[in-house]
């Protein structure tokens, strides 16, 4: 296995290297701990050429300032200036709930299904208990074991 050196790691770390030799490098590093460890200290080395943040705390809400204008409305929720749209309250959906449920009723629906149950549990619908394959098997090795001591008993 080819091992590459620090200052390989140190090119790669900068991005001095083409691109076949990065995706080389790249594939490398899965399967070598010692370069795993050259490419560490290559860019532990590196962490000092990087510019320092001044104010760390507030370089993330700079940021989103600058990404998210004041007065966009939330897509996630669905909302502008913190109101949900009708459809999205919950009173909506019990009155919904509560309308499909009296539909329901009068419709004769839940009827039906509480008929097809009772004629489910009727005792026609009712099989009688299948043995398991096992059962059958034990019974059938039983029954060999007789004939075979009933043979035996009829020779003597």
């Amino acid at each position: 296995m080819k091992h590459y050196s620090y200052d390989e790691w140190m090119q790669y770390v900068k991005d001095e290297i083409n691109d076949t030799d990065r995706e080389q490098l790249e594939n490398h590093l899965y399967t070598c701990d010692k370069c795993l460890e050259n490419y560490l200290e290559a860019v532990s080395a590196n962490e000092t050429s990087l510019p320092a943040l001044s104010n760390e705390s507030s370089f993330t809400d700079q940021v989103m300032a600058m990404l998210v204008p004041s007065v966009v409305p939330d897509t996630i929720n669905n909302t502008v200036d913190g109101k949900k749209p009708f459809y999205q309250q919950v009173v909506f959906h019990y009155f919904l709930a509560a309308v499909a449920t009296i539909l329901l009723m009068f419709s004769g629906a839940f009827q039906s299904l509480a008929t097809y149950a009772s004629s489910l549990e009727s005792p026609q619908h009712v099989q009688e208990k299948k043995s398991s394959v096992t059962e059958g098997v034990i019974n059938k090795t039983f029954a060999w074991m007789d004939s075979l001591e009933k043979k035996e008993a009829d020779k003597k």
